[in-house]
């Protein structure tokens, strides 16, 4: 079962650009935890809605995009990603394998690396998308704290179906 984090305090509404997306990101990434924390691995692996959607399948993909958009579109770094041409969606399945625990960490450690790469960075320095594009710390910002929502409202549902939890 994974632990539950301490509820988040209430993002600001005022500070520097760099305060905002910062905490607004991090309160996205600990509601995450928080919707999969006290579930045992049974539940975390279950798809109770039609699409075949887990929260423990959501938590893997979120660490690999953490990945993606800080660690090799920004920064440049040649990494491994579950996913293929023929496996599109590797990143939200779960393997036989893998334990909670050990997909809690991967999270957990791209977390802290992205944390790294933004605080050394300036919103405006530009990363490659291996796919043709410039993209600026800040753009990519932006886009995983949509990404991270929008997850959550994935969870939210997930979440329901399993214990009736809602909230955060």
């Amino acid at each position: 079962m994974l632990p539950v984090p301490p509820e988040p305090p209430r993002t600001p509404m005022a500070g520097s650009e760099r305060e905002l997306l910062s905490a607004q990101l991090d309160d996205k990434r600990t509601v995450l935890l928080r919707k999969v924390g006290g579930l045992t691995d049974e539940q975390l692996r279950s798809t109770p809605t039609p699409s075949s959607l887990s929260l423990l399948g959501l938590l893997k993909h979120s660490a690999y995009v953490e990945r993606w958009w800080f660690r090799r579109v920004f920064a440049g770094e040649d990494l491994p990603f579950p996913w293929t041409d023929e496996d599109p969606d590797a990143d939200f399945r779960p393997e036989p394998h893998e334990t909670a625990e050990q997909i809690a960490a991967l999270y957990a450690d791209e977390v802290e690396r992205s944390r790294a790469i933004a605080e050394t960075a300036g919103l405006d320095d530009v990363g490659h998308d291996p796919r043709g594009e410039d993209v600026t710390l800040r753009g990519i910002m932006i886009h995983m704290i949509q990404e991270v929502a929008r997850h959550l409202g994935h969870a939210d549902l997930i979440r329901e179906a399993i214990d009736g939890q809602t909230g955060d």
